[in-house]
């Protein structure tokens, strides 16, 4: 296991690097999120939460997708941002002036291709609406890059 030390393969982490690099570039450019999730500890599970509960976030998924609804009522093939690109995601999705800039550096120094520039702003869009905010702004825009830039640790 690449995240564990304790049961990783004596290849590690080479055999992890090996795994990790069968899966080509453009399969994952169709992933909007990526993220590493460490083992829980025994230790962890004894500690109290931590963070919003169930319930609180249930209610701002539900919040949001009245949003999203509210937004594409007149586009009878669109539900969510999910569902919406080109032109549209242009327009629902423009961050403000600091946000695109952060966006267009990200872009060039990590390489995102065209796809995957969309998927950060389609989630962008969504961390704004799940924040109830109108625009999309830099914490939405850096918070969306730090799930596409992650990449599965090897060690």
């Amino acid at each position: 296991m690449a995240g564990d030390p304790a049961r990783a393969c004596s290849r590690a982490p080479t055999c992890a690097e090996d795994y990790l690099g069968r899966i080509s570039g453009p399969l994952m450019d169709r992933f909007d999120l990526r993220l590493e999730v460490p083992p829980v500890t025994l230790e962890d599970m004894s500690l109290p939460p931590s963070g919003e509960d169930s319930a609180s976030v249930a209610l701002r998924v539900a919040a949001a997708r009245a949003r999203q609804a509210a937004r594409y009522a007149n586009h009878p093939a669109l539900r969510t941002n999910a569902d919406v690109d080109g032109r549209l995601l242009d327009e629902i999705a423009a961050p403000d002036a600091e946000s695109r800039a952060l966006l267009l550096r990200a872009a060039e120094r990590f390489g995102l291709s065209m796809r995957g520039y969309h998927r950060v702003l389609r989630v962008a869009r969504t961390l704004a609406d799940l924040a109830g905010e109108e625009e999309v702004r830099r914490p939405q825009v850096a918070e969306a890059l730090s799930y596409r830039l992650v990449s599965p640790r090897t060690s």
